[in-house]
């Protein structure tokens, strides 16, 4: 039997050429995935940054610990508090000690080359993300002078410039610069005397001392030269302190590495890569495994007349079966090791690829895991031996007579196994979107919902191919086969008798199809209804917002802005409340604090229950994801710095897309600073003189005003350049590998069919015919692979608008047309010149010689 199936894979060369190419590059990219979300497991380890030459760093604590029945657990702060000032004049008597004090700074006028880079066009100032400091604290970070000298009076900086930037070719800034900056008290011009080397933590402003008090009274650390054990025992004596201190924490060694700008942001960044390459694997491993499974079924069933001679020789079905799994196996080992090897090959310009486009850190890289690369393998070959699976015993089990008889027509029923295998996935696909649409229908907005429903969906529309390939072959061609001449019709009639043919060439369309358009459109769909969603709950006229995550509002700013006649004004803050649920999880809510009366006036939040104007310093609004959101209850939790309070629950929003949050007032917020102001006109107010009192200020201040509309369209992008840029990698890695698996099963196809195109031949058909009628059932099984994927899709987005509207979001549907039918379009293009290729190659042998050609 062993040489008689290596003289058949000999002969049949094309069909296991076609089989090894899918399995290879399915491989190929599960093991090049699995090696990219290796890689984030692990973030590299860092020393202290900023304080990296200070010996002792006392400061208050950035996280809230909440002893548990099942242990501590920890979630971050978002206003940590302040150091007393009277434990920093209790540890000057320790030793010598430097107030560090840390506010936002951003630039109107100047190019800094520091880590931030300024912001696109929408009025974001340039230097966004920058921070000021006391020049005194420099001595204990690793910024040191590289020219100019310290600040000396007021109006003085020192600025951190890149390399890149230390000359004026650069448009960077020079010794001498006057420079408009933005602080917390206002904007004002500031002359340049110093430059220090820049860091990739942060982007660093350097004022004298004095200043930066009247800038920031509060103190955020304190470097303490003196012995550590002496600073302890002083944080502890003050009372204020558990452990090093409860709130405040005394750091030195490798522990001065908390008190870095955002410590975690090398694991924070692998958490949002960790997310995104598990969701790229999950689908490139779908797409593989469903595309070589149906690939080897096809290759399979090409060879009915072959087995039908077999056991008409007197071969039994477990010969024929352990042939089918020999060739299997002959053909899936080294195209499995093939695939590891060009894995282990993409696997690190893929890494670099998403470095270089900000997907992930700049560091990184590939590891030297090797597991990847053995479940790659281990899944190529199981994968091939359960795409051989089910065909074989079916060619195992017919008689003989049966097998000549079907091999060249596809004309018996879906056995019952494949009817009820495929009835259970689609009721499993359809079931969990119903269950999800009556029990919680935000979760059909999670990535994680809508990526993997369509899996089940498209899986059952694969199954029922042999049932709704006919129909829909006879529907597409309906038009065209009325038309004068006969492609159209033996377009129909080959397509439609071809079945196993059809569908196996239309499953890399319908995959292509039903990804993109599920996906793009549930994305774009989500997008449109948030930024609908954040335009319907505000009824203000203008909308200032801060730049950057932690940046505010100069006071000037809103001072003026509150003294506008005519107006409604609302400043408010960005903080955070945690909630211990079911007494074991602690749970961060992003809120707003806010003046009760004066959200009143510039919102139309969406409430549940309760009345948002009944909020006060003991109240709290939350919405209906809260565990315990019933109006009265009493809701213990913990505000921004840490401070524990127990808050009434005044009203409950409704869930919306997620983005409605938390509501308390600004003695529950006492860290945060206003980073947000809504103006709204009051009737009979004159718009032009608001308008023109409201520009007047923003230059004054150099802050951006914003109508309403260019703030929901800058702050809610309906495609921001991540999600665009992740959709990229998920889509475009599984797409291109079912673009040339579409173009590999219609070679395959056309092919196994060069004696049929002979006969066309010797009955009269000119070539230019025969690639006509080829090229005809190529665009035919591509619209059936269209129209198979667009129900999908449309399913999945009937789901999305279904939980929309449960959610009380009145939002459209929004269907990506374009990427689609640019998708279709591509599909038929290379659909067409696979089948036209071989089929010119065929046409220049002579027709006679290929007449009987059929195996």
């Amino acid at each position: 039997m062993l040489r008689l199936t290596l003289h058949g894979m000999r002969a049949r060369w094309v069909t296991f050429t076609g089989s090894f190419v899918a399995l290879a590059l399915g491989v190929g990219l599960i093991a090049a995935t699995g090696l990219a979300l290796a890689a984030t497991f692990e973030a590299p380890h860092r020393g202290p940054e900023r304080f990296a030459a200070a010996p002792v760093v006392v400061r208050a604590s950035d996280t809230l610990r909440v002893a548990t029945p099942i242990g501590e657990r920890t979630q971050r702060l978002v206003d940590p508090r302040a150091v007393p000032d009277s434990l920093a004049a209790e540890l000057a008597r320790l030793g010598r000690t430097v107030e560090d004090r840390t506010f936002p700074v951003s630039f109107t006028d100047a190019s800094l080359g520091g880590r931030a880079e300024g912001a696109d066009g929408g009025g974001a100032r340039e230097g966004d993300g920058a921070v000021g400091h006391p020049w005194s604290v420099a001595a204990a970070t690793p910024y040191r002078l590289t020219d100019g000298r310290a600040p000396a009076a007021p109006g003085e900086i020192v600025v951190a410039v890149a390399p890149r930037s230390q000359s004026r070719a650069d448009d960077g800034v020079e010794i001498g610069d006057r420079v408009r900056v933005v602080t917390p008290a206002g904007a004002g011009s500031r002359t340049v005397v110093g430059t220090v080397g820049a860091t990739d933590f942060e982007t660093a402003v350097f004022f004298t001392d004095a200043e930066a008090a009247q800038l920031s009274p509060r103190i955020d650390a304190l470097v303490v030269h003196a012995d550590a054990a002496a600073v302890r025992r002083a944080v502890r004596a003050t009372g204020t302190g558990t452990g090093s201190g409860a709130g405040l924490e005394v750091l030195t060694g490798d522990g001065r590495r908390v008190a870095d700008p955002d410590p975690d942001r090398d694991s924070e960044a692998l958490v949002a890569v960790n997310a995104l390459l598990g969701t790229a694997a999950g689908i490139t491993c779908f797409v593989s495994v469903f595309v070589v499974a149906s690939t080897f079924a096809f290759a399979v069933a090409q060879r009915r007349r072959e087995f039908g001679l077999l056991r008409t020789a007197g071969a039994t079905p477990r010969q024929i079966r352990r042939t089918v799994f020999a060739e299997a196996v002959l053909v899936a080992v080294p195209a499995s090791a093939l695939g590891c090897l060009l894995g282990g090959l993409g696997a690190p310009p893929l890494a670099a690829w998403m470095a270089g486009s900000g997907i992930a850190p700049s560091w990184f890289a590939i590891s030297d895991q090797t597991w990847p690369l053995h479940t790659a393998f281990w899944t190529g070959l199981c994968v091939a031996m359960a795409g051989v699976l089910t065909s074989s015993w079916r060619a195992g089990r017919i008689r003989p007579t049966e097998a000549l008889r079907e091999a060249a027509v596809d004309n018996r029923a879906m056995p019952p196994s494949r009817w009820l295998l495929g009835a259970l996935v689609l009721l499993a696909g359809l079931g969990l979107l119903a269950w999800s649409l009556a029990t919680d229908p935000g979760e059909a907005l999670k990535r994680k919902t809508y990526i993997t429903r369509p899996m089940l969906l498209i899986v059952g529309f694969a199954l029922y191919a042999p049932v709704l390939v006919p129909p829909l072959v006879r529907l597409v061609t309906w038009l065209p086969a009325r038309l004068p001449g006969a492609t159209g019709l033996l377009a129909r009639e080959n397509a439609a008798t071809g079945v196993r043919r059809t569908a196996a060439v239309a499953a890399p369309v319908l995959i292509t199809v039903a990804l993109a358009a599920s996906l793009l459109g549930t994305t774009a769909t989500i997008n449109e209804a948030k930024a609908t969603e954040a335009a319907a709950q505000t009824t203000a006229d203008y909308v200032v917002a801060a730049p950057g995550e932690d940046g505010a509002l100069p006071a000037p700013f809103v001072a003026r802005v509150r003294g506008i006649p005519g107006t409604d004004v609302s400043a408010s803050r960005t903080t955070a409340v945690t909630v211990l649920e079911e007494g074991v999880a602690l749970v961060r809510s992003e809120a707003r604090a806010v003046d009760p009366a004066d959200l009143v006036a510039v919102s139309r939040l969406p409430v549940a229950s309760g009345r948002v104007a009944d909020l006060d310093d003991g109240g709290i609004v939350v919405n209906e994801e809260w565990r315990t959101h019933t109006v009265g209850q009493r809701v213990r939790v913990w505000l921004g710095d840490g401070r524990e309070a127990t808050l009434r629950i005044v009203a409950v929003l409704r869930t919306g897309t997620g983005s409605n949050g938390v509501y308390v007032t600004p003695r529950n917020a006492p860290g945060a600073t206003v980073d947000r102001v809504d103006v709204k006109l009051r009737d009979g107010a004159d718009a032009a003189a608001v308008d023109t009192a409201l520009r007047e200020a923003g230059r004054a201040t150099e802050t951006t005003v914003l109508t309403k509309g260019a703030w929901t369209a800058l702050s809610h992008p309906r495609s921001s350049e991540s999600t665009r840029l992740g959709m990229l990698l998920i889509l475009g890695i599984a797409l291109l590998y079912t673009g040339i698996a579409l173009a590999n099963t219609l070679v395959m196809a056309t092919s196994d069919r060069v004696g049929d195109l002979a006969v066309l031949r010797l009955a009269g058909a000119t070539g230019p015919q025969v690639l006509r009628l080829v090229a005809a059932e190529a665009l035919v099984v591509v619209a059936v692979g269209s129209l198979l994927g667009a129900a999908v899709a449309g399913l999945n987005l009937l789901g999305v608008r279904g939980a929309l509207a449960l959610l009380s979001v009145r939002s459209p549907l929004v269907v990506p047309w374009g990427s689609v039918g640019a998708m279709v379009a591509a599909s038929a293009v290379l659909a067409v010149l696979a089948a036209v290729v071989p089929a010119l190659t065929a046409l220049r042998t002579r027709p006679v010689a290929l007449a009987g050609t059929r195996e």
